[in-house]
Order: structure tokens, then C-alpha cells, then sequence
């Protein structure tokens, strides 16, 4: 198995982008299948620097319904006609980010090009999904553990108001291959710990690898109680007999804290590198 992250927020192979966003390429035996694009087509240009031909890939999964994840899948489209692009179906929705009563605009959009629900290589999804015996998509009935408090400003538009999202539109792969599984999340907006509960329940023993973005970052300092937080969830992280891979929407800030707790169980892939 090979694992490729084609676009991080950070740094990393000489000669590929980094923004605000991700996406990995994984090829098996079977697939070359993309887990997100990326925020724009700067995804595209990273997997030729590192020698990925996206016209070969099969299969898209697209982890939930918000921009940075998406941006890329428009222009992959007309680099190819065949992969088949798995999303919730709620992954459409009018997604948007409240940054606050001094922005303009406060509400700010963060949902995916509504023109992606249009493509005939949309395959939607409405719950949990085998794809065969090397992919499968699951998604949480009910949450073990409160969700991120890095979640909050997450909203969902309903008519003319703003609730907070459930984050139904976010999904999980799991990846087998030759007796080995991946479990691919990309921002585990639902939380890390009850996903694992999630995955644990459903397959009784636990991913030899997970990688995912742990949605911990902030702009501001972080609080006493939100350091509580993150150190909690590596603590909880490093009991289980797993490696982890972080990125994106974890921080460097919350994934040194972690690190400190987690030790090697725990690394960062940056923007170009593989797993």
C-alpha cells in the first residue's frame, strides 16, 4: 500500500504547494483512489510533482462537505471521466464558518461547489457503504464523547437561520490490504475518540494505522481548558495499539502537545511527503 499526501497546510517536498487543505492518494492492490482534493487545483499540480497520474485513479471519497476537501474535484473532473466520487448525500449542504461579530461577513461560506452533486460520476451516499473487500465507508449512529470544542463556530444554514452542524456529511474509510487497515479520516469533525469507538464496535480490534486531520487547530492561544482537551485526547489516543498520522486541521500547536504525550505513536505528514 501506498499512501501519498498530494496537498497539507504545511510545508513539505521541495516543489509542492501547501494551503489550507488536503488530500492523499492511496494506491492498493485494487484501487488508486483519492481520499479529498484539496481547496483548488494546486492538488492536481502536487500529484504530477510527485509523479501520481490522477487519470488513472478509480475512486474518489470526498470525507465530508466543506470546501478545502473539495476544491480540487472541478478541475480533476476534466482530467478524468471515470472515477467514481463517493459523498454523503447531505455533503451538498450550506455549509458556513461564524467568524465572528467583527468580520464581514460574519457567516462565511465554506460548503462545496454545488456543481460536483451535477457530476454523473457521483455516487451519494446515505449512511454506510461496502465498496469491496479492500474499501469500505462507515459513518457514527451516536457519539461516545463530546464533540471538539474546536467545532463550535461549525454551522449548517437552514432557511434563514444558522444552527450547529451534526456533521452527519462526514464519513470514514477503511482501507484492508493483505490482513492490514487504514482508517482514513479527513478532519474527524465528529471526534477521533468516537470515531475509534465507532470503528472498535463495528470491527472488534483496532487500525494498525490511522491518519487524519484531528480538527484542534486555533487562531488565537489556546485555553487552560482546551490544553485539558488536547492532552486528554492524546492520552485516550495512546492507549490504543495504533500508529497515528496527523496534519491539516490538527495545528502544529496541538500536535506538539500531543507529541509530548504520545511519543512515536504519533507523526505529521506534511504537504508532498509519503506515508
Amino acid at each position: 500500500m501506498k499512501i501519498i499526501n498530494l496537498i497539507e497546510n504545511t510545508e513539505g517536498r521541495i516543489g509542492c504547494a501547501f494551503a489550507h487543505g488536503l488530500s492523499f492518494y492511496v494506491e492498493t492492490e485494487k484501487h488508486r483512489l483519492l481520499l479529498d482534493l484539496g481547496p483548488s487545483e494546486e492538488t492536481l499540480k502536487n500529484a504530477a510533482a510527485v509523479g501520481v497520474d490522477l487519470s488513472k485513479v478509480d475512486t474518489v471519497i470526498l470525507s465530508h462537505g466543506h470546501y478545502d476537501h473539495s476544491g480540487g474535484i472541478m478541475p480533476f473532473l476534466k482530467i478524468n471521466d471515470r472515477a467514481d466520487i463517493y459523498m454523503q448525500e447531505s455533503a451538498d449542504g450550506d455549509y458556513y464558518a461564524d467568524d465572528g461579530e467583527g468580520a464581514e461577513p460574519r457567516f462565511r461560506y465554506i460548503g462545496i461547489d454545488k456543481a460536483i452533486r451535477e457530476s454523473r460520476q457521483l455516487r451519494a451516499v446515505r449512511g454506510d457503504l461496502v465498496i469491496d473487500d479492500e474499501l469500505e465507508l462507515f459513518t457514527i449512529k451516536s457519539r461516545s464523547h463530546e464533540l471538539p470544542s474546536t467545532n463550535r463556530k461549525l454551522l449548517v444554514r437552514r432557511g434563514d437561520g444558522y444552527q450547529r452542524d451534526d456533521f452527519g456529511h462526514e464519513h470514514f474509510l477503511r482501507v484492508m490490504e493483505k490482513g492490514r487497515t487504514v482508517l482514513m479520516s479527513g478532519c474527524a469533525h465528529n471526534g477521533i475518540l468516537s470515531i475509534l469507538d465507532e470503528y472498535m464496535s463495528r470491527y472488534g480490534n483496532a487500525p494498525d494505522m490511522v491518519i487524519s486531520g484531528f480538527h484542534l487547530m486555533k487562531k488565537s492561544d489556546y485555553s487552560d481548558s482546551e490544553i485539558r482537551e488536547v492532552e486528554e485526547i492524546a492520552r485516550e489516543l495512546k492507549k490504543y495499539p495504533t500508529k497515528f498520522v496527523t496534519c491539516h486541521c490538527t495545528g502544529l500547536a496541538a500536535y506538539e502537545l500531543m507529541k509530548g504525550i504520545m511519543g512515536e505513536k504519533l507523526g505529521y505528514v506534511h504537504s508532498g511527503e509519503e506515508v
